[in-house]
């Protein structure tokens, strides 16, 4: 198991692992990120990886993401694959003693999961999630006013999500269901603003498309939460929304609350015949694209400094242990426990 060293912190040598639209993205932006330069962009598709190379304007580019983390200009690894893939390439890349940051999940079960978090405790070698709400702005206020008491002993946390478009078959056929893939974000922020769950219940249907009943998933669901602390929380999620990108938090405290609202996307408000208008976000990529950008930064920042980054693997296995028990609630159509989840 390899240790981590960095040669020099201001200038980190980046694999990117995937090409697609969100390798993309992230590609974009580690271009404004001043110690991370693009060695090698891999993909399995040679031209896909090539238009990264390109819009990176790395070195070369790859058809092999393994030989990518093992390039010996590489010190840190971007990974942007399919979730079947998270796993393997992680541990490649503890194993060569390369930095990761890792879009979420590690993988969609807990045995798996444990097994690389226990070699990441065991290789000191930092590793990053990508649940990128915490970097947006209005999460990181919340967390601030939590933290510092402005709130009061927290009572109460309720988020709402609804995606404008509901995802294709295939991929609900792969995604490991909708409480893992989707829910997973308001999950992880009912950890990362509250704290550990201890038990939920949750309800879900198929209301308005049936390829959902095809995938053995559901498109419309509630979730109940009980903290460890006392708290009290709801969860509320849909696979689709006609109006626009529809995603809201409150977390309410015995002396206050916060509200982090996606709000309108210009800012810009028409008034006309007694009436106004204004526009919403489409989806998650512009939503969040500030968290997007941030995430990166604040990686690569930290791990110049020396810093510890965060969210880590073991934040990876808790929001994935509270997913499933909310699919292990709807299928058995009963409260459960988180500690009957287990790998």
């Amino acid at each position: 198991m390899g240790s981590f060293t960095l040669r020099d912190p201001s200038s980190i040598g980046v694999a990117v692992l995937g090409a697609g639209r969100m390798g993309q993205t992230h590609v974009r932006n580690l271009g404004a990120i001043p110690n991370a330069h693009v060695v090698v962009v891999a993909d399995p598709v040679a031209e896909v990886a090539e238009r990264g190379r390109e819009l990176a304007r790395a070195v070369r580019a790859s058809t092999d993401p393994v030989e990518a983390i093992l390039d010996p200009e590489v010190e840190a690894v971007v990974i942007v694959t399919p979730t079947s893939t998270h796993a393997t390439l992680i541990e490649t890349a503890l194993r060569a003693g390369k930095a990761v940051w890792s879009e979420k999940p590690i993988a969609q079960d807990m045995a798996e999961t444990a097994r690389i978090v226990d070699l990441w405790r065991a290789s000191g070698v930092p590793v990053q999630l990508g649940f990128m709400r915490r970097f947006d702005p209005g999460y990181e206020r919340a967390k601030q006013l939590i933290d510092s008491g402005e709130l009061g002993r927290i009572e109460q946390f309720r988020a709402l999500s609804r995606d404008t478009f509901p995802p294709p078959l295939e991929f609900l056929l792969t995604c490991g269901g909708s409480f893992l893939d989707m829910s997973s974000h308001d999950l992880d922020l009912a950890r990362f603003l509250v704290g550990e769950v201890e038990e939920v219940h949750a309800w879900a249907s198929v209301l308005f498309d049936e390829r959902f009943a095809k995938a053995d998933d559901w498109d419309t669901s509630v979730i109940m939460l009980k903290f460890r602390n006392g708290a009290l929380g709801v969860v509320e999620t849909s696979r689709h929304s006609e109006w626009g990108y529809d995603i809201r938090t409150e977390v309410a405290g015995a002396v206050g609350k916060v509200v982090v609202d996606g709000a309108q996307k210009t800012p810009a408000t028409v008034l006309r015949k007694f009436g106004w208008e204004g526009d919403l976000y489409e989806s998650f990529p512009d939503r969040f694209e500030v968290a997007y950008r941030r995430e990166l930064e604040v990686f690569f920042d930290n791990l110049g400094a020396g810093r510890p980054v965060s969210p880590g693997p073991d934040d990876a296995l808790e929001t994935l242990r509270l997913a499933l028990a909310c699919t292990m609630s709807w299928r058995e159509g009963r409260p459960v426990r988180l500690e009957e989840v287990t790998a």
